[in-house]
């Protein structure tokens, strides 16, 4: 079975500036977009899935330093554009940003900033009239720096478009404008030992079954790993909530959700709630299993069967591990799981100093098939541009892999309202796993979030 090799390596965590490029290079870890993850902790309000480049909520002024960078931020200026980026989404651009800042004589500076804090910093630093022209990050940033004015709407032809998975696009969508170009789509799905179990299973009650029996035999120790923890994980647990067409927002027809409505306790999305607790009452799911555990178990032949995502591949092949990646089974009785999407994108500040510019490179160089292909190699995610995913795809299995993972699947909410969402509901999830009433409980976590959103 073919193992993906790793991230490549990368520059390290100090600003990256193209005019003076040549620093040394290193080689972090890569703990998931992405995501979700939990790869950053957000506080009650506003907590990041897994698997997210998420933002904490800590307080910094503008221009102060950033965790990550050396040195102040760097701020758009009117002769250079300025990118803040991750590590090493950063190390990626600066293989090919050359090329565009010779083309259009414009210096390209790119500089680290923390995932953890990339977010807030920029809606901070643009909010006061400075930060940068371009910043790389998760699209359910979306509805909150267009809120807070911070983002500029991007023109993309339907040609353009149409180069790119329509998920993707739909993602960077807000209010039927587009205010990013999509780079990466990242889900879950089941990522199973083959030596364990060599063949998919074909439903969540084979799966279960399958790693009882393993169980049983004392040759594993869990039915199945997925990330919950104490505090629960709303977005690990909602391809089961939308099982049966229920969710957390209702779909509008032309695309995105209605945030003016919370079906947490809809009849649909207690339907998904229940399977959630009949996945705890088999043993499949357990709040014991947290962002700390859940990959190194399996990297560690404790089960059979995990469901994570691109973020875990690394470890994984690490260990040794043979493996495969498969969509998360349906449900016996017709409840098919709906992961989340998260796609990965480019914004362009709307405080600017050289806006124009940044639209070009966002609009001209990141739809570049090579660029798109650099990006995947830094971080092992799905390009979002069609050519690019079939130029990897060809030759890797598990991208191949990841997109049949990721079919049916919904763009994670880019609205504000899903701020309230990810503490109480998946506190809710938690106490079902735990053996809370499931009517009792999400009627609960249906108030709780009403109550956030002023309701």
């Amino acid at each position: 079975m073919k193992r993906i090799s790793g991230a490549l390596a990368v520059a390290s965590a100090a600003a990256l500036v193209l005019s003076a490029c040549g620093g040394e290079t290193a080689e972090p870890e890569d703990t998931g977009t992405d995501t979700t993850t939990t790869e950053d902790a957000a506080d009650a309000t506003d907590e990041a899935p897994a698997g997210d480049d998420a933002a904490e909520t800590t307080e910094a002024a503008p221009g102060d330093e950033a965790a990550g960078t050396d040195g102040p931020l760097l701020e758009s200026d009117g002769t250079s554009i300025v990118i803040w980026s991750d590590d090493l989404r950063a190390a990626a651009l600066e293989e090919h940003a050359q090329a565009f800042q010779d083309e259009n004589g414009v210096e390209v500076k790119i500089q680290v900033v923390a995932n953890e804090r990339l977010r807030e910093q920029f809606n901070d630093s643009v909010g006061a009239g400075a930060g940068p022209d371009i910043v790389v990050g998760a699209h359910d940033w979306l509805g909150e720096l267009v809120q807070n004015d911070v983002a500029a709407p991007i023109q993309l032809s339907s040609d353009a478009q149409a180069l790119f998975t329509p998920e993707s696009i739909e993602a960077t969508q807000y209010e039927g404008q587009i205010y990013g170009v999509p780079y990466a789509v990242e889900s879950l799905a089941l990522i199973r030992n083959t030596d364990l179990a060599p063949e998919a299973p074909a439903t969540m009650e084979e799966l279960v079954e399958t790693g009882s029996a393993l169980v049983d035999a004392g040759e594993v120790e869990q039915i199945m790993m997925q990330e919950v923890g104490n505090e629960g994980n709303a977005y690990n647990m909602y391809p089961y909530l939308a099982a049966y067409g229920g969710g957390i927002f209702p779909v509008l027809d032309e695309g995105g959700f209605d945030g003016s409505q919370v079906i947490l306790d809809s009849e649909e999305t207690l339907q998904g709630a229940e399977k959630i607790a009949w996945l705890a009452e088999e043993g499949a799911l357990t709040t014991s299993m947290d962002g700390s555990n859940v990959i190194p178990q399996f990297a560690e032949g404790n089960t059979a069967f995990m469901i994570s995502g691109p973020w875990a591949i690394e470890q994984v092949t690490e260990a040794g591990i043979n493996y495969a990646i498969d969509p998360i089974p349906d449900f016996e009785d017709g409840g098919s799981t709906s992961p989340f999407l998260g796609v990965q994108m480019f914004y362009v500040s709307a405080g600017s100093k050289n806006p124009q510019i940044a639209q070009t490179f966002v609009q001209e160089f990141v739809t570049l098939p090579e660029v798109q292909i650099a990006l995947y190699e830094a971080g092992d995610r799905p390009p979002a541009l069609i050519e690019a995913y079939e130029t990897v795809s060809a030759d890797n299995e598990d991208i191949e892999a990841w997109g049949a993972a990721a079919e049916g699947g919904t763009p994670m909410p880019n609205i504000p309202q899903m701020n309230a969402v990810w503490g109480p509901l998946g506190k809710a999830t938690a106490d079902i796993i735990t053996g809370s009433d499931v009517a009792e409980r999400m009627a609960t976590a249906q108030s709780e979030v009403e109550g956030a959103l002023g309701r």
